[in-house]
């Protein structure tokens, strides 16, 4: 005679064959997907191309300058292929060159170089050497900080911290660049970073003119980007800084109270998507417009990296960008923007033109590593492909790809798209060795 179970005990015998049978066919799925990674050859192509390009610090063939928002995505592997004091006398370079109120620049150039049409800025610490600041931005601080942590993984060398440059160290001189955005660059009425209204992660204005500087026409605003990195900066310092030094603030507080308030005025649940802009001295739009239909990627990628998001989120976040890509022809996930700012709108730039939904891999390798840090490789390998397909296409790494044409764009030989790809490879690697 058959036992009858009772229904609550045979409910649990169900469930845990169907857990055990769905965590082996996981298992070999994953062992699947790890042996397709690591026999990809494509790979090494692209890493080899990397490595042989991140012997220099510019940022591509048409740019003279050292930028931080480039190096701090590419230091990993230039710590591959150059000597590690090299890669630190750069970093200690722009630290050198902060700014009496405690900003950090954008970019640095040899000073008999420096023809471009910046408002240049000097200092007896390098005098060989001239900077600039992109004043519409506010990730300048936080990519300087970003990179010192990573120079600190890859070498060991917490040395960096103590270095003393102008007779403070660089844990003071981090400390004094976050003081700067307290001050210069804070809402106070919504606890989060401002900055001047660009597109997503960008560094133009959306009116004509000399858009990378604060002017008259600036509308002042808050967005995800800044306030993603501006919380990694200060996970980063705070994972780094040696247990007997005392910060003058609590840092930790600051960057759950930055959490809190995303969540509270930036992020939309009903949506699964950030709001573009809270802005604080009027909207540089016509109220006609609807800026909250458009999708930010990149700030949404830097989002996922600092901790902002559940599984689940970052699974709808993932779905939108996938979706945006798939209405354009030449689209990946690093498309900037989806659908982009009608030229009436941003005429400084026109739709699909650069950081108004061309497609950068500088954002979208960063988005792989997102996906592959938080468990969804299968995502990030199926995501990363078109990605490899188009810079083994096009020999080489660009700046950014037109949507529409599938043609490369902006500066060549960008240093920015092989340091994404070559960290997002290894990140995809180390998974698969551990999983094959």
């Amino acid at each position: 005679m058959i036992k009858r179970l009772p229904l609550s005990i045979l409910v649990g015998v169900l469930i845990v064959g169907y857990s055990a049978q769905t965590t082996h066919a996981q298992t070999k799925d994953n062992t699947t997907l790890a042996k397709t990674i690591l026999a990809d050859s494509r790979l090494d192509t692209i890493q080899a191309r990397a490595l042989r390009l991140l012997t220099g610090f510019a940022a591509g063939t048409t740019y003279g300058e050292v930028w931080i928002r480039d190096f701090n995505t590419f230091i990993k592997g230039s710590l591959q292929v150059l000597p590690p004091e090299k890669v630190k006398d750069m970093l200690l370079l722009f630290f050198k060159m902060q700014g009496d109120n405690g900003d950090i620049v954008d970019g640095v150039i040899d000073k008999h170089k420096a023809n471009v049409g910046y408002q240049y800025r000097y200092s007896a610490l390098a005098p060989e050497w001239a900077a600039h600041k992109n004043t519409v931005e506010t990730d300048q601080e936080s990519s300087l900080v970003q990179a010192v942590k990573k120079y600190i993984d890859v070498t060991g060398d917490h040395s960096i911290l103590t270095e003393k440059i102008g007779g403070k160290t660089v844990l003071q001189r981090i400390e004094h660049a976050f003081e700067y955005i307290l001050k210069d660059r804070w809402s106070a009425k919504y606890g989060l970073v401002t900055g001047a209204t660009t597109i997503d992660w960008g560094d133009v204005q959306p009116e004509t003119g000399w858009g990378v500087a604060i002017n008259d026409k600036t509308k002042w605003a808050v967005d995800i980007y800044d306030n993603a990195m501006f919380v990694i900066a200060l996970q980063d310092f705070l994972a780094m800084k040696p247990a007997t030094y005392h910060p003058q603030k609590n840092w930790q507080e600051i960057a759950n109270g930055i959490r809190k308030n995303v969540r509270k005025y930036l992020w939309q649940s009903n949506t699964q998507k950030y709001i573009p802009h809270i802005y604080l001295n009027g909207s540089p739009f016509s109220t006609s417009f609807n800026e909250n239909e458009i999708l930010y990627t990149g700030g949404s990628a830097c989002a996922i990296l600092a901790g902002f998001h559940s599984k689940k989120e970052i699974a709808a976040i993932n779905n939108q960008m996938v979706q945006a890509a798939a209405k354009e022809k030449y689209a990946t996930i690093g498309i900037t923007v989806y659908p982009p700012y009608p030229a009436k709108e941003f005429p400084n730039m026109h739709p699909y033109v650069y950081q108004n939904a061309g497609d950068w891999t500088w954002f979208g390798g960063r988005m792989i590593q997102a996906l592959t840090i938080n468990g969804f490789t299968t995502a990030a390998w199926d995501e990363l492909n078109p990605i490899i397909d188009r810079a083994i296409a096009h020999k080489g790494f660009y700046e950014w790809y037109d949507v529409q044409t599938g043609e490369a764009k902006g500066s060549g030989d960008f240093r920015g798209e092989a340091g994404v790809l070559y960290d997002a490879i290894k990140l995809l690697r180390t998974w698969a060795i551990k999983n094959k």
